[in-house]
């Protein structure tokens, strides 16, 4: 089976499989790199790492108007749960709670970071791990280095890995070579870097980086752009 990833901007990505679409943190309004608006988006769900407005985002506008699932920690579920209409399908994992839906499954994990959203709700960050069209993907969402992110490739097979590298609010581009290190996918895309002037990086350094320890290769994608998994 075969995997679309398509860099939307900032963390924002949408997978594609065996005609279903699920977005990861859809931050498209407002965000100068998006490369789709988020009333043309498809969604058949949505997965949020966390309730900062740079990745909640679009959320709501983009699940009202398409029914898509939505899915974050409980926290941030039950303030999106008021936020849409009675009924519309809001699931609410914790950290190890593991999501099924048509096309595959979702696990959230833990990452260091904080979680305030524009309201005022306060939540746990996560990374997700995402499994659909036979692949499996880890988002790590925001997050500094710590050495857990080992752990979510010791239970599944990592076909790619989406990391921050823009420093500054996450990990930065050093500590990302780490990370991807940990993380044992042997693909990486970075993300979270350059849309504002406090994460702008070196994002080919980085590659290079990568690239020369031999353990991942670096996939460096342009808003818009995207991987082709299997």
């Amino acid at each position: 089976m075969s995997v679309t990833v398509r860099f939307l901007g900032h963390s924002a990505f949408a997978l594609e499989a065996e005609g279903a679409t699920v977005l990861i943190d859809p931050f498209l309004t407002g965000n100068a790199q998006a490369a789709v608006s988020a009333q043309e988006v498809a969604a058949d769900a949505i997965l949020l790492t966390h309730g900062h407005m740079d990745h909640l985002g679009d959320t709501v506008a983009i699940a009202a108007r398409t029914g898509a699932s939505v899915a974050a920690i409980v926290e941030l579920a039950t303030e999106l749960s008021a936020d849409l209409p009675a009924g519309h399908d809001v699931r609410d994992p914790n950290f190890g709670g593991t999501i099924s839906f048509d096309w595959g499954w979702a696990r959230w994990v833990p990452a260091w970071h904080t979680s305030v959203t524009p309201k005022g709700t306060i939540s746990v960050p996560a990374g997700i791990v995402v499994h659909l069209g036979g692949k499996t993907i880890y988002h790590l969402g925001d997050t500094c280095l710590f050495s857990d992110l080992a752990l979510p490739g010791r239970r599944d097979a990592l076909d790619l890995a989406l990391i921050p590298i823009g420093g500054h609010y996450t990990m930065d581009r050093v500590d990302a070579v780490t990370a991807a290190e940990l993380v044992s996918a042997p693909l990486v895309v970075p993300m979270h870097y350059g849309t504002f002037p406090p994460i702008e990086t070196d994002v080919q350094a980085f590659a290079e980086d990568l690239d020369r320890g031999g353990k991942a290769r670096a996939v460096v994608l342009a808003p818009g752009e995207t991987l082709q998994l299997g």
